[in-house]
């Protein structure tokens, strides 16, 4: 069964072009209920830089933190090759309650346009999905950003919560990606 409801439906390239609010950046999540608990959200955005600039912010793990809400912890545990551990710690208040989420990642890069991860250790039950970078047709270097997540959160957590918190948070977690992009790329 799929929940296919896109949050903005922007077929007009140009309006993504511009530091506009979210609703012209082409922004879309969907989310589909899966077997046994799982759920997979995906969403994408419209970002007016270049895939590989867009690539190097997303592979800067140890800098995530600094501009993704909810990202409390980033970190390289480990790098070989085109393959990193990375440990994240995401965070939210809720009901007047810090709760506290971590994960380590096993990262792989398919340099300039894949990032794969899959949990190895962390407080979901799965935790697995990756980033995809498409260049776009535009007057202007463009790239739409990707991103798919399957997870399946431990029975003490109701899944229609994680659900719904995870849609909030990747709805922020992409606008905040995309505005760094355009000032990180604006001041270069």
């Amino acid at each position: 069964m799929t929940d296919a409801t896109p949050l903005k439906a922007n077929s007009s390239m140009p309006d993504c072009l511009l530091p506009e609010p979210a609703s012209s950046s082409g922004l879309a999540i969907f989310t589909e209920k899966l077997q046994n608990r799982h759920r997979r959200i995906s969403a994408s955005i419209c970002i007016p830089c270049s895939v590989e600039q867009v690539w190097e912010a997303l592979t800067d793990y140890d800098n995530l933190a600094n501009f993704i809400p909810n990202l409390s912890v980033s970190r390289c545990l480990e790098t070989v090759d085109s393959r990193t551990l990375l440990e994240q710690v995401g965070s939210q208040c809720f009901l007047n309650i810090q709760f506290c989420a971590r994960v380590v990642l096993d990262m792989a890069e398919q340099f300039p346009h894949r990032i794969s991860f899959s949990m190895v250790e962390g407080d979901f039950k799965a935790f697995e999905g990756c980033w995809r970078l498409e260049s776009e047709a535009a007057s202007q270097p463009t790239t739409r950003l990707n991103y798919e997540l399957t997870i399946c959160p431990p029975l003490a957590i109701p899944v229609m919560l994680i659900e719904r918190h995870l849609r909030h948070d990747l709805t922020q977690n992409l606008q905040a990606i995309r505005q760094h992009m355009i000032i990180s790329t604006s001041a270069a």
